[in-house]
């Protein structure tokens, strides 16, 4: 961008400010600039193309970041902005993406941001250097630096990094690159490991030896890039979790929402739009199920008919739902979508699409009109998309809760309901 001052006028999708400059001549005039870690009302100066702004006149809204690595972790984009000026701005893109799809007339939104120092799910990057190992997230050029400050994380696995460190280090199948999931469950931490050679029998040793430690409940593996189901290295225990229902004995690399915290808030969120039972025979479908993050919940209201495309995890929500009012079913929704009886005769279908949206499961949803569809978006884009189909097909919003479960990201979670057209 060219040197001058620049006023910042809003943020933009990915949580960077926008900004035009202060004294815009002729040629400048309505031009808009991208300047990283600024909040909207800063006024910046550029002192010269490609520096760093430096700041004139800070923002009410400004906040100092918690973190030593703010600004070189990739983890977080947006430290630098007060918690109540980041809800309002998430909540505005939920809204705009609304709009976009067509609905003119919103409900006021509801919406909550979950603490940080909850997320109780980590995806970090292993790579091996002539001092050790790194172990974390990525920086912002691509490449991942030691994570010895997280405030986002949950303490309980901070705590186990520098463990973690130790003994991976010492592994023969790690050379030189690898990947690790660690995810908090009720009976101890779970681990998958990704590394770039296989795992000898004296690092099975070792890796038995870091879970007695430290009270890891499973640690599996598989080849670094492979998609294939991973082999359990050890097992202490099996990881499960409740999720508002009965213990869940969760496949390795299981989907989970980042916390605790945020889970209930989504939950409750659900319950809060889903419309009153019309009988001992109703049925809820739900889109997506997972592992059963909401299914039990919403069995306590209707029969359920759960569907979702990963074969360990409908597995592991089906052996939990033995004698409940929970029907699972194995399906990729994107190949194979619902269709007919299972989404017509539902007083309420609820889903939980992946990042990208509901895909092909959209048509016949919208196609069999359902009463109410209560739609759980991560993704505003992908909400608005599959929104715009609900819309043309007349149906109404009547709720909107924003929960701000990914702290100092441009992330969100939204939980909409959607009414049919004569509800």
């Amino acid at each position: 961008m060219a040197p001058g001052d620049y006023e910042v006028i809003d943020l933009g999708r990915a949580g960077d400010g926008i900004a035009v400059p202060l004294s815009p001549d002729s040629a400048s005039a309505g031009r808009k600039v991208v300047i990283p870690f600024t909040v909207p009302s800063d006024r910046v100066r550029i002192a010269e193309q490609g520096s760093t702004a430096e700041i004139l006149v800070p923002s009410p809204d400004r906040a100092v970041p918690v973190c030593k690595l703010f600004g070189t972790c990739g983890g977080c984009r947006l430290q630098h902005v007060s918690t109540e000026r980041l809800l309002t701005w998430k909540t505005a893109l939920v809204t705009r993406a609304l709009q976009q799809a067509g609905f003119t007339s919103l409900p006021k939104a509801e919406a909550t941001a979950i603490p940080p120092a909850t997320r109780r799910r980590a995806d970090l990057a292993l790579r091996r250097t002539h001092d050790g190992i790194i172990l974390g997230l990525h920086q912002r050029n691509g490449l991942p630096l030691n994570l010895t400050e997280c405030h986002v994380l949950h303490p309980d696995i901070m705590a186990l990094l520098p463990h973690l460190r130790h003994s991976i280090q010492q592994l023969e199948g790690f050379g030189s690159s690898g990947d690790l999931m660690i995810s908090l469950t009720d009976t101890g931490a779970d681990l998958l490991l990704a590394t770039d050679r296989a795992l000898s029998s004296s690092d099975r040793i070792r890796l038995a030896r870091l879970a007695e430690a430290h009270q890891i409940a499973r640690i599996s593996w598989r080849p670094k890039g492979s998609h294939e189901t991973p082999e359990t290295a050890l097992q202490r225990e099996a990881p499960k979790l409740s999720f508002n229902g009965p213990a869940v004995a969760l496949p390795p690399g299981a989907f989970l929402q980042a916390s605790r915290e945020g889970e209930a808030a989504i939950r409750n969120a659900i319950i809060a739009a889903l419309p009153r039972s019309p009988g001992r025979r109703a049925q809820i479908t739900e889109l997506y199920a997972g592992c059963g993050s909401f299914t039990f919940t919403l069995a306590e209201h209707a029969r359920v008919e759960a569907f979702e495309g990963s074969a360990p995890a409908i597995a592991a929500l089906s052996r939990a739902a033995g004698g409940l009012r929970i029907s699972a079913q194995q399906r990729d929704l994107n190949r194979q979508p619902v269709t007919g009886a299972s989404l017509s005769n539902a007083f309420a279908v609820v889903l939980d699409p992946p990042h990208m949206g509901a895909g092909a499961q959209m048509r016949p949803l919208v196609a069999a009109k359902p009463p109410v569809v209560i739609y759980v978006s991560c993704n505003p884009q992908a909400l608005e998309r599959d929104a715009s189909q609900l819309h043309a097909a007349g149906y109404t919003v009547t709720s909107v809760t924003v929960i701000d479960q990914f702290a100092w990201s441009a992330e969100t979670e939204t939980v909409v309901r959607f009414d049919a057209p004569g509800r």
